[in-house]
């Protein structure tokens, strides 16, 4: 089963609404902080990410999504908002076959609502949904994801150069952020993803562990 990514300007009339809170889990190549929360520019030149998430409490539709986990890779050769990314998405084996479908749906933008509808426009070529065993772990800065042989991710908090102590850290968009409003940010002991096209290895680079909802809806 593929997805393309959808247009932002896919007609509305046709889609079925949904509502998820969502554990969300990710890291960049880019240094602590990611300067794309800033300035919209990458710290290195191209943007290589990767997002695990599992699904708190959500419905597409009439399908429950809750407990569902899945996972998204990227490589750009900008910023993301420069487009031309070439994009992975895997999902638990363990959802169904309706629940696969929905996550793809939502991911690839043609279900509607941010983020997804905005970042569809920015993938040059996707590969997915890929079905695939993942392990997450959710604990705040100290979460992760995995899938065996194909990616590795673990979170750690940063630690005071002088003191050695963990810092507790987060960005706040008071009037609401992108991707998340409050991001607790933290580094990478592990990351690690190596599927077609989306291929790259970056311990100690950015993190950001959050709670997320989107929806289609108003």
């Amino acid at each position: 089963m593929t997805h393309a990514a959808a247009s932002p300007q896919a007609a509305t009339s046709e889609r079925v609404p949904f509502r998820m809170q969502v554990h969300h889990i990710e890291c960049c190549n880019c240094s602590h902080g990611c300067n794309c929360q800033f300035s919209g520019m990458t710290d290195n030149g191209p943007c290589e990410l990767m997002f695990g998430f599992e699904v708190i409490d959500g419905k597409y539709g009439s399908v429950a999504l809750n407990g569902v986990r899945f996972v998204v890779g990227g490589k750009y050769p900008g910023p993301i908002h420069e487009g031309s990314g070439d994009v992975v998405l895997f999902v638990d084996e363990k959802a169904s076959p309706a629940q696969v479908d929905a996550v793809a749906t939502i991911i690839t933008g043609q279900a509607g609502g941010m983020p997804w509808e905005a970042l569809a426009g920015t993938v040059g070529s996707f590969e997915g949904p890929i079905r695939k065993p993942i392990e997450m772990t959710v604990n705040g800065n100290r979460s992760g994801f995995r899938i065996p042989g194909v990616v590795e991710m673990r979170q750690t908090p940063i630690k005071d150069v002088v003191s050695g102590d963990e810092k507790e850290i987060h960005i706040v968009y008071p009037k609401g952020g992108f991707l998340w409003n409050d991001g607790s940010i933290c580094t990478t002991s592990a990351m690690r993803i190596q599927q077609g096209k989306v291929a790259f290895e970056h311990p100690g680079r950015y993190a950001a562990y959050a709670v997320v909802n989107w929806t289609n809806q108003p």
